[in-house]
């Protein structure tokens, strides 16, 4: 039997969602997409691109994977999704934009960095969280370690900083970047709070977007805190 959880949902879209939208559906199938931002997140199930961010069909092409690893470009003969899916929103659709969203309490990064039970009996996930350690040998390059407070959160935040080094791996991200047609982005979701967290890629600290009595909080303070 088809999941019911879907059923429900596809009548609810039917019913509400697609009347009030059905000129942007058509404008969508006639003309295709047009999204002006990559979002490369993780396919945890907690951490849904178009719920946080409050975007409609058609604003933000999305690639989720474990972990919400770019691996460094590779020329080789095997089978790179994510590899292809950066290729096909930079080259096609010409994206203005791509942000690496990361997320608290990652299963994927708890996994490589902390020793934790294997994510799965098979090797396919346990080769792919490989990719983690060298954000790994940057917090131990820099005196970090597993015992210090807060460790998970800052390899969530590193893992992100290696993603967006390895994007630039690939030529035609590089070029793009460049040229100042591409301009890349890291971000950082907290599930329990929901606090969104910007990367500043001239220090690399990640820093609140929440406003409360009119500041924004931008706090080094919160670099490091795990999620209550």
């Amino acid at each position: 039997m088809f999941p019911q959880v879907l059923t429900e949902g596809y009548r609810s879209f039917l019913g509400e969602r697609l009347p009030n939208e059905r000129r942007k559906y058509e404008a969508l199938g006639n003309e295709g997409q047009d999204p002006d931002v990559l979002l490369i997140g993780c396919c945890d199930s907690r951490v849904a691109p178009e719920v946080i961010f409050d975007t409609g069909p058609g604003q933000i092409f999305t690639i989720r994977n474990v972990a919400n690893i770019v691996p460094p470009a590779e020329h080789d003969s095997g089978y790179h999704g994510t590899s292809s899916a950066i290729e096909f929103a930079v080259q096609a659709l010409k994206v203005k934009h791509i942000v690496v969203l990361g997320h608290a309490t990652c299963g994927g990064i708890k996994a490589a960095g902390l020793g934790a039970d294997p994510l799965s009996s098979g090797n396919f996930i346990g080769r792919w969280v490989s990719l983690v350690e060298p954000a790994v040998k940057t917090l131990d390059a820099s005196g970090d370690s597993k015992e210090k407070e807060g460790y998970l959160t800052r390899l969530e935040y590193a893992m992100i900083a290696q993603s967006l080094q390895n994007l630039m791996t690939f030529d035609f991200v590089r070029e793009a970047v460049e040229a100042g047609r591409l301009h890349l982005h890291g971000a950082h979701f907290g599930i329990v709070t929901g606090e969104l967290r910007i990367r500043d890629p001239e220090t690399g600290e990640f820093r609140s977007v929440v406003a409360r009595d009119g500041q924004t909080l931008a706090s080094s303070a919160l670099i490091g805190c795990t999620e209550a």
